[in-house]
């Protein structure tokens, strides 16, 4: 009780109209003071020593701003996601895979948890939008409400990583990675437009970020995501990010349309966070204009299988098969497949683009290295990466780099 009556008077003190005409960014979630936190922990809770303030400053803080009770299990080391079931136990996932915390947290505790949580990032949630996802203090947050999600409210978060890990970092821990990476740099250097593919939780936005820090500092990089995870550490990156209709269903931007609206903004690299609907349209088509060193991620089985990935989103669009295939021929060069074993998320298949035989109607890939076993074999595919090794400049003038 008296720490509701601490988050009260913190929240009203935020939103003091006076605090905004002097400029304080009370919008701002992750912007709350220290000095109003620790008063309001002054004003309404019990502390003896200054460690009992701090831990009472950031239960109040959390459950304003932050995650709330799920605060606690999002800063255990070594966790990448946390999860609240439809019975409201707390599950975390991470280098330890997936575990029940023992905590739970009521039903109505859970559904006002998600609606703060998705209203702080800009999206509504209820009855109307029973589901949706936003960037929320550095996390991606989903969250979904009953009846469609049986039992109770169900929040899924994904943790951004404390200092997004460079390529090299992350091929340490691969098997094989010295392949891999080696592979990897070339692909970026070469100006390869890269598809990259793997279930949910494989990697796959990680992968990119560490790419794309490989790009040179001179290129402008636009990603375009449906929620923000995407944080390179390079000195140009413009982000953009789409947007949900209004209660009226008005005022969405789709992803589609960033595609076109980035074309429009000098692009050195145009890179959308995830394809998974029409939006596959115009980023081909994009790829097909000279914008080299294009990447994209999408959930697929296998490396093999994501021309039918491609064949499925293209139908959203309108794209009939053989004008599919005739726009992913020519504008594809790669697909990296991301798995998640025992030993960790990292690559399991890199695949080429087939541009030997016949154009019309057919898109194919052809492995150049997959892992199996243990082993990293060497596929056909590998040829047409090396015949291109020496063979490109830094920005390629648009030329296919993978087998013209």
């Amino acid at each position: 009780m008296e720490q509701g009556r601490a988050r009260r008077w913190l929240a009203g003190r935020l939103a003091d109209p006076a605090r905004q005409r002097n400029g304080a960014e009370a919008a701002r979630p992750e912007a709350v003071p220290p000095e109003l936190a620790a008063e309001a922990v002054r004003r309404h809770l019990p502390v003896v020593t200054p460690q009992e303030a701090a831990a009472q400053m950031q239960a109040v803080t959390d459950d304003l701003t932050g995650l709330g009770e799920l605060a606690g299990p999002a800063r255990t080391p070594g966790v990448t996601d946390v999860l609240v079931d439809g019975s409201g136990t707390i599950w975390t996932d991470g280098l330890e895979g997936l575990q029940a915390t023992g905590q739970r947290v009521e039903a109505g505790d859970a559904r006002r948890l998600a609606v703060r949580l998705l209203a702080q990032g800009g999206r509504r949630l209820d009855e109307g939008q029973p589901f949706g996802d936003a960037q929320v203090t550095g996390a991606r947050v989903h969250a979904i409400l009953p009846p469609l999600a049986a039992g109770g409210t169900q929040i899924s978060i994904r943790l951004a990583a404390p200092e997004p890990p460079g390529l090299g970092s992350l091929a340490r821990g691969w098997p094989h990675g010295e392949i891999w990476l080696t592979a990897l740099q070339h692909l970026v250097q070469s100006r390869a437009n890269l598809l990259i593919s793997g279930a949910t939780g494989s990697g796959k936005t990680t992968l990119l970020s560490a790419l794309l820090a490989e790009v040179p500092a001179d290129e402008r990089i636009i990603t375009v995501e449906d929620t923000r995870e995407l944080r390179p550490r390079h000195g140009h990156v413009v982000s953009l990010q789409a947007r949900s209709g209004n209660a009226e269903g008005t005022g969405g931007v789709p992803l589609s349309e960033l595609v076109r609206q980035a074309l429009r903004m000098r692009p050195d690299r145009l890179i959308v966070g995830e394809c998974r609907g029409s939006e596959v349209a115009d980023f081909l088509a994009a790829m097909n204009t000279g914008h080299r060193g294009a990447a994209g991620t999408l959930h697929a089985n296998s490396a093999a299988d994501v021309p039918a990935r491609l064949f499925a989103m293209g139908a959203l669009a309108g794209l009939g098969a053989e004008a599919l295939a005739l726009q992913a021929s020519s504008a594809v060069d790669a697909v990296l497949h991301l798995g998640r074993t025992d030993g960790g998320r990292h690559p399991v298949e890199l695949a080429v683009v087939d541009r030997s035989g016949p154009r019309e109607g057919t898109f194919r890939v052809v492995p150049a290295w997959t892992l199996a076993g243990g082993a990293l074999m060497p596929g056909p595919g590998r040829d047409l990466l090396e015949a291109q090794s020496g063979a490109t400049g830094r920005r390629g003038r648009g030329r296919h780099v993978l087998g013209s």
